[in-house]
């Protein structure tokens, strides 16, 4: 059954930045419970449901995405009541320019703030281009008088600063444009995941542990902490990586060519014996993939180095502009990836999942 354009909206609209991903939190605990057997969080505040398998010697197999999207942390209130901010998360600051937030102040009020941009009349004359912008001289207005005034508002030096968009359906119906698709994709991943597995009644041959990390945006915090927790067996992230085909087409990472095949990022290498299990598992089940180099990391990156080393890999898509206010993507492209995933947890039996970890005979 293909994901509705409506899941998609509900779940970018939600605003929720590194170490504030409450909204998701309980958006999260709401939607997987019904099917799972028991739901747990972690000190840092990522939730996972629990699947428990019958058989006491099932291994254990963990699905993780991340709840936060990029964002900004307030740093500095100026006299004349604008903001500056240092960055939650990778930001390129052309992007940041003349946009729209929210901001989230003391006590839950929410405030519209935007991002100034210097319009054409005031450069006229001014010799040379203008200079990159850096992040913290970014100017952060949300319309105060002064400083006093923002702080009545109960503005501060710690409130974050999260962008505001409506997500739509591109003309032709295949794509939707919206923001956080890094990585509300993996959020609704993981519910479609787990409600599909409930309403069919599919018994594993696993222990499932999935759901969602918090802080992968600043550093994989969150799976340092949840994976040392719940110590599984395997570790699947499930994250969203940039297209690069409008900007080269020889480039990895297209929209509509299916799940991604990430072999390599600069925190983690695919082993062969996973690689070969996800490309046996694609090709017997008909999945789409397209292979994938990343400039970036998942929390595999984190995740494969804990306990005693936990053969990790990345169940992803890409999308367009990402990190932005405006990304890209296809909608066949998450079918397919859900079809993938789906076909991965059912088929690690304690065989398999020894052969992938090197332990089989």
């Amino acid at each position: 059954m293909s994901i509705t354009f409506d899941k998609i909206k509900t779940i970018t609209e939600i605003q929720a930045t590194s170490g504030f991903e409450r909204p998701m939190q309980d958006f999260m605990r709401q939607h997987i419970t019904p099917h799972v057997d028991e739901v747990q969080t972690d000190g840092l505040g990522g939730i996972f449901g629990i699947k428990h398998a019958a058989d006491t010697n099932a291994p254990r197999i963990m699905v993780a995405s991340h709840m936060d999207e990029v964002g900004f942390m307030v740093s500095k209130i100026k006299p004349d009541g604008t903001l500056r901010v240092v960055s939650l998360g990778g930001w390129n600051p052309l992007v940041i320019s003349a946009q729209r937030f929210t901001l989230f102040a003391r006590n839950g009020v929410e405030l519209p703030v935007i991002t100034g941009g210097v319009p054409p009349h005031l450069m006229r004359g001014v010799g040379g281009a203008p200079a990159m912008p850096q992040v913290e001289d970014i100017i952060f207005d949300a319309g105060f008088a002064d400083k006093a005034e923002a702080e009545r508002y109960g503005v501060h030096p710690g409130a974050v600063i999260i962008p505001q968009t409506e997500a739509i359906l591109t003309a032709n119906q295949k794509n939707v444009i919206s923001k956080a698709w890094d990585n509300r994709y993996g959020c609704l991943m993981v519910n479609e995941l787990l409600e599909h597995l409930s309403e069919n009644k599919i018994e594993l041959p696993n222990t499932l542990i999935a759901g969602a990390n918090v802080q992968e945006e600043v550093g994989l915090r969150g799976a340092h902490v949840s994976t040392t927790k719940f110590n599984p067996d395997l570790f699947f992230a499930v994250d969203c990586s940039p297209a690069q085909d409008t900007f080269d087409a020889s480039a990895d990472g297209r929209i509509g060519d299916g799940t991604l095949m990430r072999i390599f990022d600069p925190g983690h290498i695919l082993l062969p014996t996973m690689r070969d299990f996800l490309l046996d598992t694609a090709e017997s089940a008909g999945v789409k993939y397209q292979y994938y180099v990343s400039k970036g990391g998942t929390d595999a990156g984190a995740a494969h180095l804990k306990h005693a080393g936990i053969p990790s890999t990345t169940i992803g898509v890409c999308a367009r502009y990402i990190h932005s206010h405006q990304t890209l993507f296809s909608l066949e492209d998450f079918d397919t990836a859900q079809a993938f995933l789906q076909e991965i947890v059912q088929g690690l039996d304690r065989s398999t999942v020894d052969l992938i970890r090197g332990t089989g005979v």
